[in-house]
């Protein structure tokens, strides 16, 4: 059983709102000054072994630990422009996701418009097909009644052509044989 109660853990932060002490010469020696504030901007004057001579934003001119300094700006100056450029970011990406979907509704549509067209055509395809079939049987038929007419106006040919040949034929055999009227003899002898 343990001796204290352990409260809920409960996440905190430590504040921004630390400062540094700040020294009027660069070893430890040197009596305190005063602070700075984290994330306050300074200019660096000098460098003495672990000290650095900064001054502030108000001119005033302090030694620190430059340990305690860095080359980027602080969260509290990066903070406010992350947010504002976290804000246009999302921004955009509204305006992105509204002209997308606004391109996939409209493409949606197109490729309804385009599915419906496609289907339109393919039934009229196979109209023109059935027609086309039944244009072809009726070729067909008409060829094959127009064979039939040459064949028989050919045989008819051939049997006009027989009965005429044949007549004359006969009229050759029988006027031969026909009795021959004589001529008058006028003829004295």
């Amino acid at each position: 059983m343990p001796l204290y109660a352990q409260a809920p853990q409960q996440s905190n932060w430590v504040s921004d709102d630390l400062t540094t002490w700040v020294r009027s010469g660069p070893t430890d020696g040197y009596r305190i000054v005063g602070t700075l504030t984290a994330g306050e901007p300074v200019a660096v004057l000098e460098t003495s072994g672990d000290y650095s001579r900064v001054e502030n934003s108000e001119g005033d001119t302090v030694w620190v630990l430059t340990s305690e300094l860095q080359e980027t700006p602080s969260t509290q100056v990066r903070l406010p422009i992350l947010e504002q450029r976290v804000a246009e970011l999302t921004g955009e990406l509204d305006g992105i996701n509204d002209d997308w979907e606004n391109r996939v509704a409209s493409m949606t549509q197109t490729l309804e418009t385009t599915d419906q067209r496609i289907a339109e055509i393919e039934a009229r395809n196979r109209e023109l097909e059935a027609e086309s079939a039944a244009s072809r049987q009726t070729i067909r038929q008409l060829q094959a009644r127009l064979d039939t007419q040459e064949e028989d106006l050919l045989l008819r040919y051939f049997m006009y052509g027989g009965g005429v040949a044949g007549a004359g034929l006969l009229v050759g055999l029988i006027i031969p044989h026909l009795p021959r009227r004589r001529k008058k003899n006028d003829r004295w002898f």
